[in-house]
């Protein structure tokens, strides 16, 4: 059986940035015969994400993810249908999900390494499995409940940096459910500023491109700022926590502004941020979503209750082929998508 698949074809260098030919699409033979515990899948959908910029690395810089080969097949977070099985609890036509699925059309995986999901939980809509109702969700809701400390009735504000992304889109909708007062979300251009406030709920929006980050806060967060979803690090992120009040939390989700560099994670805050850190008596603690997978499965049930309700509503910025792998991969890192970035395989 012929399939296409896309390897590391070259790495950017730890200061570099992305390039479409740091991949490779190439033809691969797949045998059919399967082994005992074996499905042959069928990919949908496949998603890039921020963090597999570190996995380009020789080094990943996190004991908990492995560097990408060179010339060899890719993975990330995919979901599919079983086409074959010599999986006791997998049968043809299943949908499953996986963290560390192959970027190839069709895979032999062993059924061990599978999650099997209900697509009526997403109304069908497969991608979210790997967004909304997947790792992405998971992180943005037990980040904002985990390290945010939002109560209602409190008056709160957050701020969510990089707020038109995958995680920080579902982040600001989940802090002004669970009782923020004022969400108020940065990002890259008009467009999706609109889509923040129009669209989603948030309170405001700041386009950082285009505005004094600082001004347009005091504007929209008159009585300071309370939580800050922190998807972005640097330049931003000192100016927002510059405006938080005393007892304010930051959620330290990612650094996006910071990956194409050779710094350690989280990487070091300037002297002033850090002062003030200590004055306020603010927290900022790395989140990993990782150490609170015994709280996953009820919140990707809350979750899908969310989107169902139309309570949580879901972007998505959608390529069409594994050809566009790495297109659609360079394209989020410079914040070309809104929303979840979904490369599309099959039907």
């Amino acid at each position: 059986m012929q399939v296409q698949r896309v390897v590391l074809n070259s790495r950017p260098g730890e200061n570099g940035t992305p390039a479409t030919e740091n991949f490779r699409l190439e033809e691969a033979t797949l045998s059919p015969d399967l082994q005992d515990g074996d499905v042959l899948v069928r990919t949908v959908n496949l998603s890039v994400d921020p963090y597999m910029r570190c996995r380009m690395n020789e080094d990943s810089g996190a004991d908990y993810l492995s560097p990408w080969q060179l010339s060899e097949c890719l993975d990330g977070g995919g979901v599919g249908v079983v086409e074959s099985s010599r999986c006791s609890h997998l049968a043809e036509g299943d949908v499953v999900t996986s963290f560390t699925w192959p970027w190839q059309s069709r895979a032999v995986l062993k059924g061990s390494s599978l999650q099997k999901v209900d697509p009526l939980m997403v109304g069908g809509h497969l991608s979210y499995f790997l967004g909304a109702v997947g790792m992405t969700g998971l992180t943005a809701m037990l980040g904002v409940r985990e390290k945010g400390h939002v109560t209602k009735g409190a008056n709160q504000t957050m701020v969510v940096s990089g707020a038109a992304g995958a995680c920080g889109s579902i982040a600001g909708q989940i802090g002004r459910l669970d009782g923020c007062v004022r969400v108020v979300g940065i990002c890259g251009s008009d467009e999706k500023c609109k889509v923040l406030v129009d669209d989603l709920g948030f309170t405001a929006a700041v386009n950082y491109r285009r505005e004094d980050v600082a001004a347009r806060l005091k504007e929209c967060c008159p009585d300071g700022v309370d939580v800050y979803f922190d998807n972005v690090g640097g330049a931003i992120s000192d100016t927002v926590i510059a405006q938080m009040n005393s007892g304010g939390h930051v959620i330290l989700c990612g650094q996006i502004s910071q990956y194409n560099k050779d710094v350690p994670y989280p990487p070091p805050l300037s002297e002033g941020t850090q002062e003030m850190l200590q004055r306020k008596s603010i927290t900022r603690e790395r989140f990993m979503v990782l150490n609170y997978m015994s709280k996953a499965d009820a919140a990707l049930f809350e979750l899908s209750q969310f989107v169902q309700s139309g309570q949580i509503k879901v972007l998505e910025t959608v390529v069409n082929g594994i050809e566009n792998m790495g297109d659609a991969f360079c394209s989020m890192m410079k914040g070309g998508n809104i929303g979840k970035q979904i490369v599309k395989i099959s039907e």
